[in-house]
């Protein structure tokens, strides 16, 4: 059996110091960028989100017309058995659009793919910043603007927890360009929404084994 082949990724702490490295598998963070499987992972993603709830009336939805305009013939007029016809004003509606679930998955190696592929491209770009932990003093706004200020990350962020952090996601709330998910929540659409991926080294690592038993 070949042995696996890993890269180091370096570890930081909020203030951008150097405090070690993290070894990572090369499929992960190091292997192509597969784009036509983000387009598909994202195309995925968008239309579990769609609600599906628009509907139209069908003729037996459309309330009234229950009586024949006229009588069959003699009138010298089409004959018609009921004023809610798709063919009349206020009449109901053929073939329109009704309640459905949108939703569909890829197979489980394509969503294991596209994800690595997403953070390869994050680190590729030099955009994937590790840090040792991710603690805030109080759970305020400026203590995070601060912190990704001083990690250099401008813009957009996704910060990647190991575990949900109450304190952490108050204080990213009021930033629209910031989200904080777990690691478990990790997904390609949120890596590609963001400008910059700011992952803890306990997150990084469930990420990792979480696509290694998915291998």
């Amino acid at each position: 059996m070949s042995e696996q082949i890993t890269m180091t990724v370096p570890v930081v702490s909020l203030s951008r110091a150097p405090v070690g490295e993290c070894a990572v598998p090369a499929a992960v963070l190091g292997g192509p960028v597969r784009m036509h499987l983000l387009h598909e992972m994202v195309k995925a993603q968008l239309a579990s989100r769609r609600a599906g709830t628009v509907a139209t009336k069908t003729r037996g939805s459309v309330s009234g017309g229950g009586k024949k305009p006229w009588r069959q013939k003699g009138t010298g007029r089409a004959r018609a058995g009921s004023t809610r016809s798709p063919l009349w004003t206020g009449g109901a509606v053929i073939f329109g659009p009704q309640p459905r679930d949108y939703a569909y998955r890829l197979p489980r190696s394509a969503r294991r793919a596209a994800l690595c592929s997403a953070l390869a491209a994050r680190h590729g770009e030099g955009r994937l910043t590790v840090v040792d932990e991710f603690r805030l003093e109080a759970p305020k706004t400026r203590y995070m603007v601060a912190c990704l200020r001083d990690l250099g990350v401008a813009g957009g962020a996704l910060v990647v927890l190991a575990q949900p952090d109450v304190d952490v996601m108050r204080a990213a709330r009021n930033l629209p360009a910031v989200k904080v998910v777990p690691a478990v929540g990790l997904n390609v659409y949120d890596v590609l929404d963001h400008q910059h991926l700011v992952m803890t080294r306990e997150a990084l690592e469930l990420v990792v084994a979480r696509l290694e038993a998915e291998a």
